[in-house]
């Protein structure tokens, strides 16, 4: 007999997991189009502190509250929050001065680091194919980032040097995530992450922010509530079926991109930037392949805390 249970139904986890790329991708694009007039700091607190409220929503439903945020391992959870709110924050600062497409594009590059970084800190071998990937992927964003940057001023190699420090810093993250998932559970992680966020957003406000206007309030709250949906979808998208089969999903992220690149701010990538995202995908294909775990720390797509 067939398992009809909400933890066996791949073709739903699927449709949840696609939901979830769209529903971050859009939020990264809200964040790309808020970044001229609000400052990093600023967007972080707007994107956590409206997260919370569909995060706790949805623990609560699940019975998860208070219960879910006990922990008896508060470094874990510092440690992984303090690299989760710089990751978001190089995340915000390549989305602002970098074509979406771009940034989520180098965005792919971060489970291609999670090989030497896994090699590092958890003594895994990479192998032939994880040596490729790694390749692959920097050579991918070498040609993503040669487009971006014959563009005239700085912002270009500022948003590309955010995007490279954010695929680190999150490689790290999430190999970090995998050694906390054995004793703490995914809510406290989520949550705990979009407080640290907020609270770090808030430390920068006495160098000043700006004043908004409804279209930044309607933008900023736009993204939180879509980020947080987002990070609900992924929940459940792992809840119903294995990574394996979810996870190849993840690179529609890119053509969601594409699309709001296009509708949105006109911008079309060229070819030497599609070659890079090809290469990109593709070793992270191949990271995929080598890599297919039963279950992977509770995270949405691509971008830190969704």
């Amino acid at each position: 007999m067939t398992d009809t249970s909400p933890r066996h139904a791949p073709g739903t986890g699927a449709a949840l997991r696609l939901l979830a790329v769209f529903l971050v991708t859009a939020m990264s694009a809200l964040v790309h189009a808020v970044g001229d007039a609000v400052p990093v700091g600023q967007i972080m607190v707007w994107r956590s502190a409206v997260a919370l409220g569909p995060i706790l929503l949805y623990m609560a439903l699940r019975g998860d509250l208070p219960g879910g945020l006990r922990t008896r391992r508060i470094g874990l959870h510092l440690t992984r929050s303090l690299f989760g709110a710089l990751s978001m924050a190089l995340s915000f600062l390549s989305f602002i001065h970098l074509p979406v497409a771009t940034a989520q594009a180098l965005a792919f590059l971060a489970p291609v680091l999670m090989l030497p970084m896994a090699t590092l800190l958890l003594g895994e071998r990479a192998g032939v194919a994880g040596v490729i990937a790694v390749a692959l992927g920097f050579g991918g964003a070498i040609a993503m980032l040669w487009e971006a940057l014959e563009a005239p001023g700085q912002g270009a190699l500022v948003g590309g040097a955010a995007g490279l420090g954010y695929a680190l810093t999150m490689a790290f993250v999430r190999v970090h995530i995998k050694t906390m998932t054995a004793t703490e559970s995914a809510g406290a992680i989520a949550f705990y992450f979009a407080v640290t966020c907020t609270l770090a957003g808030l430390a920068t406000w006495p160098f000043g922010w700006a004043a908004l206007w409804p279209r930044e309030v309607m933008l900023l709250t736009g993204a939180g509530l879509l980020g947080g949906f987002g990070h609900i979808a992924a929940t459940e998208a792992l809840a119903r079926a294995r990574v394996s089969d979810v996870a190849p999903f993840d690179f529609t992220g890119l053509l969601w991109a594409v699309i709001f690149d296009l509708l949105l701010f006109g911008l079309v990538p060229g070819p030497v930037a599609m070659l890079g995202a090809l290469a990109i995908l593709m070793a992270s294909m191949l990271v995929l392949r080598r890599r297919t775990p039963a279950t992977v720390p509770l995270a949405a797509p691509g971008r830190p805390g969704r």
